[in-house]
């Protein structure tokens, strides 16, 4: 069977193994796989839908979202949709991230804004319709688009956020608890969904030296978030995972012990390579994925499979651990070097 060009794995899917690899109990009994996303570059040249198919308006859409991950070898569905949180278009000249969405800039703003209440926060038909084609041992790891830090810098606008950290720092707390709230009204629905086995938040939060913001001020608006998010998966008895880019290696304690996340995505070598986490973190926390995306589009199958190999016996020697990029499967990453990625972790599974 093929999907687009490129043929369909034959593969039972078991998220029981990707939930052994986040719980950290007991070993998986194959390598899983994990992704953050997919562009819409990657799911069109790997399914051969249009960018124009790509969307829940289109019926099939669905069926070929689920299709296109199991399809791979995975025995779990990314899947993300954002809050019901309305942001204006990016106006020309502004850039997107940083003052091009800005909806709030003062107590004015924040009282006119159309907050939704957390019965309506998330429209969560993209995960009932996904959950229609899901084979019978496979789950969705699911959660809300953009966490507190990358909402809140949206709505008041990166330089908007620094000026108000000092000169409206109320302004500031109450939009985060107030997205906050948000978040965590829509992660309890999901979390009741039966077909979702974990819970993820991804929410970037520095770049290749540094937070954006410094950790005694992400102690104070943003962990807070991420442990109530966690404790919402806990208590529904499902892991959360955190995907974040950036340096945060002053905050990892934090995140671990205190917000008690169980698996962290998003490496980039430039910061610390995905294998020295393991040696650092590994025995508290599941690192997933952590393969060099710019390596993966750019060398040779051989090496890509070279590299690939190394990887897993490096990450994947106690069994906590899944196969993926550092990032998420980009437009310009090749799909056929990444199915050899793939290719390497069910060889290594099979020869286990």
């Amino acid at each position: 069977m093929s999907i687009g060009s490129h043929t369909i794995i034959e593969h039972t899917a078991d998220y029981r193994q990707f939930l052994r690899a986040l719980r950290r109990r007991e070993r998986p009994e194959h390598l899983p796989f994990y992704e953050h996303l997919a562009s819409a570059g990657f799911f069109a040249a790997r399914t051969g839908l249009s960018r124009s198919e790509l969307s829940n308006d289109n019926p099939e859409y669905p069926r070929r979202y689920v299709e296109f991950w199991i399809g791979m070898g995975y025995d779990v569905v990314p899947l993300e949709i954002p809050l019901n949180c309305p942001l204006p278009n990016e106006r020309r000249g502004v850039s997107e991230g940083s003052e091009a969405h800005v909806v709030i800039r003062d107590w004015s703003d924040f009282d006119s804004y159309d907050w939704p209440s957390p019965e309506n926060a998330v429209d969560f038909s993209a995960f009932e319709s996904a959950a229609r084609y899901l084979p019978e041992d496979a789950r969705i790891v699911g959660g809300v688009a953009m966490g507190p830090y990358e909402w809140v810098s949206r709505m008041m606008g990166v330089v908007g956020l620094s000026y108000a950290l000092q000169d409206q720092p109320d302004l500031v707390e109450a939009v985060f608890e107030r997205i906050g709230r948000l978040l965590a009204a829509g992660h309890r629905a999901i979390a009741d969904m039966d077909f979702v086995c974990a819970t993820r938040q991804g929410d970037d939060l520095g770049f290749k030296t540094s937070t954006f913001l410094p950790p005694e001020t992400l102690r104070a608006y943003v962990l807070p978030v991420y442990a109530d998010l966690a404790r919402v998966a806990h208590e529904r008895g499902k892991p959360f995972v955190l995907h974040s880019c950036g340096n945060l290696e002053e905050i990892y304690d934090d995140l671990i012990d205190v917000c008690r996340i169980d698996g962290k995505h998003s490496f980039e070598d430039v910061i610390m390579p995905v294998v020295e986490f393991k040696k650092r973190y590994g025995d508290r926390v599941t690192p997933l994925g952590g393969l060099d995306v710019d390596f993966i589009c750019r060398e040779s199958e051989e090496n890509i499979r070279r590299y690939t190999r190394e990887l897993i016996d490096a990450c994947f020697a106690d069994g906590f651990w899944t196969l993926g990029t550092g990032n998420s499967l980009t437009d310009y990453m090749p799909v056929e070097n990444y199915l050899a990625v793939l290719d390497e972790g069910r060889k290594y599974t099979h020869a286990g």
